[in-house]
C-alpha cells in the first residue's frame, strides 16, 4: 500500500483556501483622522445590528458601505482595530483564527 505524503496537505490546503476571513483594516483619512474598516463578515448576519452594537461599545461613529467587489463593509471612525476583533470574538461572531488585521 503506497501512502501519498501530499494527501494531508492538500486536504488541509482546500480546507484553508474554503475558509473566509474577517479583515479588519485602517485607512488614513486628512492629519490624524483614520477609518476602521470590516470586511467578510457572513451573508446571515445583521449588518446594522453589529454596526449599532459597534458604535455603543466604542463611543465611534460609522456606517455599512455596499461595496461591488467587497460586498457589504462596515467602516467605523478612527483605529478601532483592536476593539473591533475583540467584540467579534466575545460576541461570538467569528472566531479569533478567521481574523485578519491590516495597516501600521
Amino acid at each position: 500500500m503506497l501512502l501519498d505524503p501530499f494527501a494531508d496537505a492538500n486536504a488541509e490546503d482546500a480546507g484553508a483556501g474554503a475558509k473566509e476571513y474577517v479583515h479588519i483594516r485602517i485607512q488614513q483619512r486628512n492629519g490624524r483622522k483614520s477609518l476602521t474598516t470590516v470586511q467578510g463578515l457572513k451573508k446571515e448576519f445583521s449588518y446594522n445590528k453589529i454596526l449599532k452594537d459597534l458604535k455603543k461599545e466604542f463611543c465611534c461613529n460609522g456606517t455599512v458601505v455596499q461595496d461591488p467587489e467587497l460586498g457589504k463593509v462596515i467602516q467605523l471612525q478612527g483605529d478601532q482595530r483592536k476593539n473591533v476583533s475583540t467584540f467579534l470574538v466575545q460576541a461570538g461572531i467569528v472566531k479569533k483564527d478567521s481574523i485578519k488585521i491590516h495597516g501600521f
